[in-house]
C-alpha cells in the first residue's frame, strides 16, 4: 500500500483557524471555566497515582493560551463530530496583590487546563495538570478531607 505523503505546513486550514478564532477570546473562555466551577477542581489524580478530594485556587489566576487545534472524531471512517482544542497555562496573577507575593522559587506557574469544546464553543472536556504543591492552591487529600454529616 503506497501512502502519499502530504505537506499541511503551509495549508491555508490554518489560517482559516486563525482567523476563525481571531474574533473569540480564548482567554476569556478559560476564566470563565475557572469561575463556573468555583476556582475549584472536585477529584483530581494527580500524576503520581496520588488522589485529592479538592483542588482549590487561593489565588487569582490569569490563563495564557499555549496552543489550540481541530479535530474530527471518526466513526466508521466517516466524520462524526468536529472538536476545538485549547491548551492554557494556569498563572498566579501577582499584578492583583498589593503585597506582590511570590512562591519561594519566584515560580507562579499553577498548572495547565485543556478545554475540548465543541463547533459552537461548548465545553464537551477537559483536563487538568496542576502542580500540587504550588502555594498559590490548597490540595486537600481524601485523609485530610473533613466529612461533615
Amino acid at each position: 500500500m503506497l501512502i502519499n505523503s502530504v505537506t499541511l505546513t503551509n495549508h491555508q486550514i490554518w489560517d482559516e483557524l486563525a482567523k476563525l478564532l481571531a474574533p473569540v477570546d480564548l482567554n476569556h473562555l478559560a476564566t470563565k471555566h475557572l469561575a463556573s466551577c468555583n476556582y475549584k477542581i472536585n477529584g483530581y489524580w494527580h500524576s503520581q497515582e496520588k488522589f485529592y478530594e479538592e483542588i482549590t485556587f487561593i489565588h487569582p489566576i490569569c490563563t495564557e493560551l499555549t496552543s489550540c487545534s481541530i479535530g474530527t472524531t471518526l466513526i466508521d471512517t466517516h466524520p462524526s463530530s468536529h472538536w476545538i482544542k485549547l491548551k492554557f497555562l494556569l498563572k498566579a496573577d501577582l499584578s492583583t496583590t498589593d503585597n506582590k507575593l511570590n512562591s519561594d522559587d519566584g515560580d507562579e506557574e499553577i498548572g495547565e487546563l485543556t478545554l475540548i469544546l465543541d463547533p459552537n464553543l461548548k465545553v464537551l472536556d477537559e483536563n487538568w495538570s496542576i502542580d500540587v504543591d504550588s502555594p498559590f492552591i490548597v490540595a486537600t487529600s481524601q485523609r485530610d478531607f473533613q466529612y461533615s454529616a
